[in-house]
């Protein structure tokens, strides 16, 4: 039986796929977990310098099953889903310091939409679409829509999403800052390889520390961001990426980063 999680890894990147195509990829608890650890596990191997995100099928992901909320038996309840499950998923995107591309292959509804947000960068098929579906069913956005969206779009048209449930394409996506690019269906695997491939072999440590300043941005005040960036940019310039990168420049050679 497959896994509700796939992983591969090839050239330094950890291609991670979410694998139930028969329900759209919507997440049950095997599953949440499962990711949590297939992210652990990534962060831990030095191997891996970059993370692809994306859906097995017709979909990225459709959320949460819900047969799983309404049933008797496998319910864990909101609580645990949201306290176990999805934020913990976020948190590990957002702290682990690797890029994460999200490869939107398809639709990417509820959690689905909003964990594809949380990544560093969104690439979407032209065909993908993004639905804040929650108030559909009588819910509230969750998995830091609340925190990402507004801050992508602006409030307004982030609050008329999220209210209205509206369904929107790949290119209006883009258009609207919401994610970084919308490719066509027939360059979509090769964009998302050869970017994946290119954050690989970037000065992977400086990536990992503008995670790091972008994420204390969206609560700093200036002095204080000021602050963070002399204290990150001090710790960038102590790496072995940066002495590489300028002798590269002096040299006029390309550089050969290893993310130390």
């Amino acid at each position: 039986m497959n896994k509700s999680i796939q992983i591969k890894i090839e050239n330094k990147v950890a291609y991670i796929t979410l694998n139930r195509p028969e329900v759209f990829n919507s997440f049950n608890r095997e599953m949440a977990l499962l990711l949590q650890d297939t992210l652990d596990a990534c962060e831990a191997n030095s191997e891996v310098r970059a993370i692809v995100l994306t859906g097995n099928g017709k979909a990225f992901c459709a959320g949460q099953d819900l047969k799983e909320v309404t049933s008797p038996e496998l319910n864990p309840g909101f609580k645990k889903i949201l306290e176990e499950h999805y934020n913990p998923i976020i948190l590990r995107i957002r702290t682990i310091e690797k890029p994460i591309i999200a490869a939107v292959n398809g639709v990417a509804a509820g959690a689905g939409a909003n964990i594809a947000l949380a990544c560093d960068i969104v690439v979407a098929d032209e065909k993908a679409s993004f639905i804040q579906a929650f108030s559909k069913i009588g819910l509230i956005p969750d998995s830091a829509g609340t925190f990402f969206l507004p801050r992508l779009i602006g409030f307004q048209k982030a609050s008329a999403l999220m209210m209205l449930g509206d369904k929107i394409g790949a290119k209006e996506a883009e258009r609207l800052g919401m994610i970084y690019k919308c490719v066509p269906s027939e360059e979509f695997q090769e964009t998302i390889s050869k970017l994946a491939l290119k954050m690989a072999n970037m000065p992977t440590k400086a990536l990992g520390l503008i995670k790091k300043t972008l994420n204390q941005s969206l609560t700093n005040n200036l002095e204080a961001q000021l602050d963070l960036e002399s204290k990150y940019q001090i710790e960038a310039a102590g790496s072995e990426d940066y002495q590489e990168g300028v002798a590269a420049f002096i040299e006029k050679r390309k550089p050969d980063f290893k993310g130390k």
